[in-house]
């Protein structure tokens, strides 16, 4: 393991963000500058180049504590010093093709209003001159016990639960899910 960053979800918008903060964090070594996920990016995207191989982010956390916030400042980042964020909002492209599995993970947890079953590995391409060129993202269930069980105060959303639900109407029998 190499750098480890802790950072708190604040619930709130900060200025912490924004484009005058990436560039003062790109360029920079690691420790010259206050602890950011700018600066763990910048130190991945500094190795890669330097050492043309490739690096790994992992962004880790309970339920909301804003996993899928920091990857999308992490991507920002990468477009923005790759130059790439003038031709494509990286971030939103790469995000989006999650939303169908979104819809039948997500649920209602005591911690977290919109609780995502789903991990997300996502891969970012660049080419020779380090400008993003792609990127895949793969989903993979978490938590599989909540797609069975629901527990006390947790509503649950999963796609599972509204078959069952609807077994008796007309419609179902198209689906031929009847075995």
């Amino acid at each position: 393991s190499g750098i480890v960053l802790v950072a708190i979800n604040p619930y709130e918008q900060l200025p912490i963000y924004e484009q005058d903060v990436i560039y003062a964090y790109s360029g920079q070594n690691m420790g010259d500058m206050d602890p950011h996920i700018f600066a763990v990016a910048e130190e991945a995207y500094k190795q890669m180049a330097r050492d043309e191989k490739n690096q790994s982010i992992i962004v880790s956390g309970e339920s909301g504590a804003g996993k899928t916030v920091s990857a999308k400042y992490a991507m920002r980042f990468f477009a923005t010093v790759g130059g790439s964020a003038s031709e494509t909002n990286i971030e939103a492209k790469v995000l989006a093709s999650s939303p169908i599995m979104e819809a039948i993970g997500n649920a209602k947890t005591t911690r977290n209003d919109n609780s995502s079953r789903f991990g997300k590995y996502i891969e970012i391409g660049f080419d020779k001159r380090y400008h993003i060129i792609g990127a895949n993202m793969r989903t993979y269930l978490l938590e599989k016990s909540r797609v069975v069980f629901q527990a006390e105060d947790e509503r649950n959303y999963h796609i599972f639960y509204q078959l069952c639900a609807s077994s008796s109407l007309p419609e179902f029998k198209d689906l031929g899910l009847s075995k």
